[in-house]
């Protein structure tokens, strides 16, 4: 770790010589190649740096013990190398993390599909209450939420709500709801007052440029036609709904929220590309993990990651098995100590098979 840190701290100094000499100052381009390189690692150089001055007034501290001292004066020393100790212990651990391989996609914009499992009505009906409990978080966050397609039930619930999240950091935090989702309550269509269980799937998918995955246009079937609604409301009189067929795949996107054909159609395109990066990503994942299956890493949309549970006022989030009470807030978007518990969890594991 430490040589690993040399070696940062030695390109930080030369990042900053070579941004200061004029050539790299009369290159807009290279200067921001250079700018954003360094700006990547600053915070650990910081932290590195930090570390030293810590070592070096322990070392000095330490030193002060083999002078002749009276006895307040030891003990007062004593508590200050205790300070240290535990301040260096502190730096070394947040070091350990800063050196953590990075998720290129963390700070990319999402697609989220949220799709109503079994239980009928009741499972529409808690589709649509963890898309209102993610647009709240979203929305505490200053994060923009925009619909893609939604397929509704007939009680106000959807069968499948496809919406994007724009907002730096959303994949960093919305990663960790990839899943199946499972609800216990009893529903507003239940008489007898039982408890019935129902489930919902969650799929968060990083925005994909169009740089990281070519698609062939031979490969799509473009079907354009009107758009409609529940009771035959908001019908145009004009197509403008997409539906993009990939023939390999057989995959099937539809946008038809927009009223310009065009906005439907770089809607759909952006969906498709998320999801065939999506395949391609789990592909690489069975190939190069297939001997470490994450808790949180690799998102099946099979796996029950979360139970909520409202008889008990409880949420119970299974990957590590931490159970909060005040189920109403988490509700309505109170998500961040979830996802922060998650977030330290899989740094943790990560932590230990690198000191593995």
């Amino acid at each position: 770790m430490w040589n690993r840190l040399e070696q940062i701290e030695k390109r930080y100094k030369e990042l900053e010589e070579q941004i200061a000499t004029p050539e790299i100052a009369s290159d807009p381009k290279q200067l921001q190649k250079l700018a954003q390189e360094r700006a990547g690692i600053e915070s650990i150089v910081t932290q590195y740096r930090e570390h030293q001055a810590t070592a070096r007034s322990l070392e000095e501290t330490k030193a002060m013990l083999s002078d002749k001292l009276d006895e307040e004066m030891k003990t007062l020393v004593k508590q200050e190398i205790e300070k240290l100790e535990s301040q260096l212990d502190q730096q070394v651990q947040e070091l350990r993390l800063s050196l953590l391989p990075k998720d290129n996609n963390d700070k990319k914009d999402i697609i989220m599909e949220i799709r109503a499992g079994t239980g009928g009505d009741e499972a529409g009906l808690f589709a649509a209450d963890l898309f209102r409990m993610y647009s709240r978080y979203a929305q505490s966050k200053g994060w923009t939420i925009d619909i893609i397609n939604a397929s509704e039930s007939g009680i106000g619930g959807f069968k499948e709500i496809i919406f994007e999240v724009k907002g730096e950091g959303a994949f960093s935090r919305f990663k960790y709801e990839r899943g199946g989702h499972r609800v216990q309550r009893v529903p507003v269509t239940e008489s007898s007052g039982r408890i019935h269980t129902s489930t919902a799937t969650v799929a968060v998918l990083p925005q994909a440029e169009e740089v990281e995955l070519a698609i062939n246009p031979n490969d799509l079937r473009i079907d354009i036609y009107h758009s409609g609604g529940a009771g035959g409301q908001n019908v145009n009189k004009v197509a403008t709904a997409v539906r993009i067929t990939h023939l390999p795949s057989g995959m099937v996107v539809i946008c038809q929220d927009e009223r310009s054909q065009l906005k439907n159609r770089m809607k759909a395109m952006a969906v498709l590309r998320a999801r065939l990066l999506d395949i391609e990503r789990r592909k690489q994942e069975e190939q190069i993990m297939q001997q470490r299956r994450s808790q949180v890493g690799t998102g099946e949309r099979a796996e029950k990651i979360r139970t909520y549970n409202f008889p008990q006022d409880r949420v119970t989030d299974h990957r590590i098995g931490l159970s909060l009470r005040n189920l109403p807030r988490i509700m309505e978007g109170d998500l961040d100590h979830l996802i922060d518990t998650l977030a330290t969890s899989e740094q943790t594991k990560q932590l230990q098979e690198q000191l593995a």
